[in-house]
């Protein structure tokens, strides 16, 4: 069998980090991309550091699989190839500034005029309506304004720098899903579709745990017993390991907490009132001697050795990785979740691969992400367009190509 988005083209507009990650999942799930770009610049994260072989590894790592054309948009002959691209598509998807694309005479409406059933795809930081379209919308932000990174500031800590996009890849997500539904649903209406996907939309979607307490004051009831699962529960939290190592500690279940106390010889430590609702909380009076005794037993051993005599004893504890640590584990190469992708200078490094590729729906591995412009020529030959044209076209400036085949390159 195939993949399931053999046959199904997509014309890709957009840049850095949602957009990009959303159109190299569905290249994944079989479709053709072509990454439309601006000559001499291309996408911004070309230039993103750190740089391999002249490449930007957050580029490569965010447009593996796809075909890259360089096109003047604001010259009217690149204009009208980007229309013709269009006319050739089933998917378009971009993510700049509210208006932007409507300046450029490439929006839902004019891509509808010449292609009726088009699946489109808009992705910003705010959406295209409400008081804050016209704001950039950056992660950091986002997340901060969703609430999720303010949750403790009720309880008198301190808001922490995220270590990771969550706004970012949750735009890119719904993103995905959208145009997934939207092309489902064209299969048995012939219908396309607008899918105006807010980077906060979709993280906010995604804040119920986060906004539990919010919620309850919402409903009338602001004596709900916060769930504490932000570090406040003792049993759910990190710890510092004597080497210098740490580990995740995750024992919520009150048996896993018995089997803990048993293991270390503390049956004191067991709470025979214990409840089901006192799984995430600070369990009260017993929390400060919890803390205590999984610190100091965290303490006095080695994070392996941490995981090793808890994991004989059937006690769910994890040592946290630094991302070095991680490439190198068992479980990601068991799960055959990394693959390396050779090149004539060389391999780049570790390629991810989707997490589908298991169930057979996606590329078991990926091809290395294209060079600025690398297929310019060989797509718009596909729109009939004779040579002395693309020549035409080239030698004034309206498309271009890289100088060689090699390289995102990094300035």
């Amino acid at each position: 069998m195939g993949l399931p988005l053999e046959g199904i083209r997509v014309l890709d507009f957009s840049r850095l980090l949602p957009g990009p990650w959303c159109t190299q999942f569905l290249s994944d799930l079989g479709a053709e991309v072509v990454k439309l770009e601006r000559p001499g610049e291309g996408d911004m994260s070309r230039h993103q550091p750190p740089v391999v072989e002249d490449r930007s590894v957050y580029f490569a790592s965010l447009n593996t699989g796809k075909e890259s054309v360089a096109i003047d948009l604001s010259r009217p002959e690149g204009h009208a190839l980007a229309t013709r691209l269009i006319g050739e598509s089933d998917v378009v998807v971009e993510s700049f500034r509210p208006g932007l694309m409507k300046s450029l005479g490439l929006d839902y409406g004019a891509a509808r005029a010449v292609k009726p059933d088009i699946v489109y795809c808009s992705i910003t930081g705010f959406g295209q309506t409400g008081s804050l379209a016209s704001v950039s919308g950056h992660d950091l932000a986002i997340q901060c304004m969703t609430g999720i990174m303010g949750v403790e500031l009720n309880h008198g800590g301190v808001a922490t720098m995220p270590q990771f996009q969550a706004a970012d890849y949750a735009a890119a997500t719904v993103a995905c899903i959208g145009v997934l539904s939207a092309l489902m649903r064209r299969s048995k209406s012939g219908e396309g579709a607008y899918l105006d996907i807010a980077m906060f939309d979709a993280l906010f979607s995604m804040s119920n745990v986060a906004m539990m307490e919010a919620f309850s004051r919402e409903s009338g009831q602001p004596r709900y017993q916060r769930a504490e699962i932000w570090g406040g529960n003792p049993r759910y939290a990190i710890y510092r390991a004597a080497d210098g190592g740490a580990v995740a500690v995750a024992l919520l279940e009150s048996r896993l907490w018995e089997a803990f106390c048993t293991m270390i010889k503390r049956p004191d430590l067991i709470n025979p009132a214990e409840t089901p609702q006192d799984r995430l909380s600070s369990h009260g009076d017993y929390g400060p001697a919890y803390r205590a005794v999984l610190t100091d037993y965290c303490a006095a051993r080695s994070r392996d050795r941490i995981v090793s005599e808890l994991t004989a004893h059937g006690i769910p504890v994890q040592p946290v990785y630094t991302p070095d640590e991680a490439l190198r584990t068992d479980n990601i190469h068991g799960r055959g979740l990394l693959d390396r992708t050779e090149d004539p200078r060389g391999a780049l490094g570790p390629q991810l691969v989707n997490p589908l590729a298991r169930s057979g729906l996606a590329r078991s591995s990926r091809t290395l992400a294209p060079a600025l412009g690398a297929a310019t020529a060989a797509v718009i030959a596909r729109l009939g367009l004779p040579p002395e044209d693309i020549d035409s076209l080239r030698a004034r400036g309206v498309i271009a190509e890289p100088l060689d085949n090699n390289a995102t390159k990094v300035t």
